[in-house]
């Protein structure tokens, strides 16, 4: 096997949860050059880990809103950049119509994909010629990782290696590093993931009284005023300046605990090793949950949030075990396995 293609095009946190797959990869074939085609707004996320040689990636979400012409002339050029090499395999671990139409423009002998009643859009299976198996009984993530090995023929080994190397931030970030900080990620991609403020509130409050400072990060103007809204219920909280992902990431990784909502953001704390508990309010929490035993603690159900004893008892649960050691280094940059 010389060169492979992994195509998992979005969002944050899926693109977190597939770096483990680059490493298993490289375990099974260590000179094999590993390319990723993505959308451009996640590419630095995967540059983070060294153990991809090329990323490959295109502006599709930027252009679906804004329909820009040099955005498209983007795209086209990616195409290009897309058929420079030809692969002994490319892996659809995304397996809806943009994937596919990437593995199918793609130059490869093989194009693995998911089986049609495993896909998350049906149509996407005319770009292939080989399938994984039946999607193994567990989570997504540990399942992606299942379907590339079994089809490629290599043993899986765990724990998962998500071999991330933060870049250095490009300006000061005045993390205080005297501080026991808990970053509370309370905004969400949709209303029906929020957590109630007067339950972040409770918990800033208990985990202020043990001795945190409490960090509230956000996005979007609406994002901060309800930043701001937590943090009047918490005396001493800080609602942080905008961030940008690798800024954020920093404050992760200096941060002792992590709480938050089903995000992305909240994943990559997972996988920069931090302690974390992610809330689950409308999405399936055994399919997209974390889970780490004495690490991280995924916690709530569809249709059935978590109240804040369950919340205070999963903090505990994380931050009562011995914390496992995390290589960092504050000069080059945070790299963690």
């Amino acid at each position: 096997m010389k060169r492979i293609l992994i195509v998992k095009v979005t969002s944050l946190g899926d693109i977190v949860e597939t770096l483990p797959v680059v490493a298993d990869l490289r375990r099974a074939f260590p000179s094999a050059k590993i390319d990723w085609a993505a959308d451009a707004a996640f590419a630095d996320i995967i540059r983070w880990n060294p153990g991809v040689d090329r990323v490959l990636s295109a502006p599709l979400r930027k252009f679906k809103k804004a329909r820009s012409w040099n955005d498209l002339k983007e795209i086209g050029a990616s195409i290009g950049e897309l058929r420079a090499e030809k692969y002994d395999v490319i892996v659809d671990i995304h397996g809806v119509y943009k994937s596919a139409i990437i593995a199918f423009i793609a130059r490869g002998r093989r194009r693995y994909g998911y089986l049609n009643q495993d896909l998350g859009e049906r149509g996407a299976a005319f770009a292939y010629n080989a399938r994984f198996g039946p999607r193994p009984l567990t989570d997504a993530w540990r399942g992606m990782r299942v379907s590339v090995a079994d089809a490629l023929g290599y043993r899986l080994e765990d724990p998962p290696d998500f071999n991330i190397r933060l870049p250095a931030p490009t300006r000061e970030l005045n993390i205080p590093r005297d501080a026991r900080i808990a970053m509370l990620f309370h905004a969400t991609s949709a209303d029906v993931k929020k957590w109630p403020q007067s339950h972040w509130g409770e918990v800033g409050r208990w985990l202020t009284a043990r001795g945190y400072s409490i960090a509230l990060p956000w996005g979007t103007e609406r994002e901060q005023d309800e930043a701001r809204a937590i943090a009047a219920l918490v005396p001493g909280a800080t609602v942080l300046p905008k961030l940008s992902v690798v800024e954020c990431a920093h404050w992760i990784q200096a941060s002792e605990l992590v709480v938050g909502a089903d995000t992305g953001l909240v994943h990559l704390a997972h996988a920069l090793q931090r302690r974390t508990v992610m809330l689950f309010a409308a999405t399936s929490r055994e399919h997209f949950g974390v889970n780490d035993p004495g690490r991280s603690v995924s916690i709530g159900e569809e249709g059935a949030p978590p109240d804040v004893p369950q919340v205070l008892a999963a903090i505990e649960s994380v931050t009562n075990s011995p914390q496992k050691p995390v290589p960092h280094s504050a000069e080059s940059g945070a790299t963690v396995r």
